[in-house]
């Protein structure tokens, strides 16, 4: 059997697993576990498309939570019902046509994917004229726009009134299914020509260039690409938690973000996804030391924010022993870890 073809195996062989681990999940877990699996799925989603534009591609964005918003706002607005929308616009009524349409949960996802990236390759030309530092307050301008925005049109967002009643149509296999999509895409973006022009462009834009690479296009299309996922990822949000308003889509959701990325380490793939499964899981694990308890017989009061201390010590131990992140820039092979396996268990036999 060739490498490729034991490597495709191995591949259908953990979805498998993972999607058999679902379908038990769904059937014994009580709600509260299955929501935490639900956020885990979407944050991996977040923070593997985030990863693409500032990790492989080198740009200091800081526009996750405007992306999020306009995918939120977007999926929201052509799932709701026309009666549903009339009753929720109580202020100023829905701008026509949008206040008569209704479209299934799949095909709004995906408006909100195309809707977010289109935005991004229009605000593309301004973002990519400055660089580092500026390219951050670019960004982070961008997700301040979006907010006023989603504040002041009324007709079109209901303003700080948000929206409503959405249906909770997200739910395992909505979130998670996406979020394998959205790996394998990335995947296989970075392992292209594309991906390695984008570690160019991030390594040298000046030497990439001579080299007969447009920075300014490739830049673009990672910037098109990451906000598309970040889109979906929005409207995925949206119906879970069934209602969304401007103040939910704060810069604090892209300093999370950040947060993960840099954790699982800037431009791995693997560190983004095994970042956002710890912390993400972890922060709600952690809400225990916040809980009254019992310890060797001692009675425990809980202290309320004691969680974020240690979620905070825990990152300051990270940043000291692994200052590249969990992975660094390295990835998960199949053939990594079976040399691994062989190396750590044949050792242990012989």
């Amino acid at each position: 059997m060739g490498r490729g073809s034991r490597n495709r195996i191995l591949t259908i062989a953990s979805l498998t697993l993972l999607f058999a681990f679902l379908f038990h999940a769904e059937q014994n877990f009580n709600q509260y576990s299955i929501r935490i699996l639900e956020n885990i799925a979407i944050f991996i989603t977040l923070a593997v498309s985030y990863n693409l534009i500032n990790g492989v591609m080198g740009q200091f964005s800081l526009a996750p939570n405007a992306f999020l918003a306009i995918g939120a706002y977007t999926s929201a607005i052509l799932t709701l019902s026309p009666d549903e929308k009339l009753r929720s616009f109580i202020i100023e009524p829905m701008l026509w046509p949008l206040s008569v349409i209704s479209l299934p949960f799949a095909v709004s996802l995906l408006f909100a994917g195309i809707v977010t990236a289109l935005i991004a390759i229009f605000m593309a030309v301004p973002v990519f004229r400055v660089r580092g530092d500026y390219l951050a307050i670019v960004t982070l301008g961008l997700g301040e726009v979006i907010q006023v925005l989603a504040n002041n049109s009324l007709s079109l967002t209901n303003g700080s009134l948000g929206l409503k009643g959405l249906s909770p149509y997200t739910n395992l296999w909505w979130a998670w299914g996406v979020c394998v999509f959205t790996i394998f895409c990335t995947v296989r973006l970075v392992n292209s020509s594309y991906g390695r022009a984008m570690k160019a462009v991030r390594e040298d834009e000046i030497a990439a260039e001579a080299m007969g690479i447009n920075a300014l296009r490739i830049k673009t299309f990672a910037f098109a690409f990451s906000a598309f996922f970040q889109g979906v990822a929005g409207g995925l949000l949206a119906h879970l938690i069934t209602t969304i308003s401007p103040s939910l889509f704060t810069f604090m959701f892209t300093f999370n973000l950040l947060i993960i990325i840099v954790i699982g380490g800037l431009g791995s793939t693997t560190g983004s996804v095994l970042a956002a499964v710890l912390i993400t899981w972890g922060g709600e694990a952690l809400r225990v030391f916040e809980e009254p308890s019992s310890l060797f017989g001692f009675q425990y009061g809980g202290i309320p924010g004691m969680r974020m201390v240690i979620f905070s010590f825990i990152l300051i131990l990270v940043m000291i022993f692994a200052r590249s992140g969990i992975m660094g820039k390295s990835e998960f092979t199949w053939n990594g870890f079976l040399g691994w396996f062989v190396r750590k268990f044949g050792t242990m036999r012989a």
